[in-house]
């Protein structure tokens, strides 16, 4: 937590990684590959540190991509990475 990452350019100084085992299906493509147990780790670890950093914003890599067309909204053909394979903002928002 004192150390600045290597996880997303531009955003290193001022974000916390975060990893899970995942994210491709047997075929190598992107897909929400998480067991349960994952999902509630990932829910717990969230919640604990929003609580140690109230007012923080949940994002996947792919959310941090330029915005390439310039209409203010990240679309899937402007992703650098398609990581986490879900849409962390959406599905966490309800935790802050």
């Amino acid at each position: 937590m004192d150390k600045v990452g290597a996880h997303a350019r531009g955003y290193n100084a001022h974000s916390i990684g975060i990893c899970y085992e995942g994210g491709l299906n047997a075929l190598g493509k992107p897909a929400d590959t998480r067991t349960e147990w994952q999902r509630h780790s990932l829910r717990v670890l969230l919640l604990t540190l929003l609580r140690d950093y109230p007012g923080c914003k949940i994002v996947g890599h792919r959310d941090l991509s330029p915005d390439l067309d310039g209409d203010g909204v990240i679309e899937s053909h402007e992703w650098l990475k398609s990581c986490p394979s879900f849409d962390a903002g959406k599905e966490y928002s309800s935790l802050k």
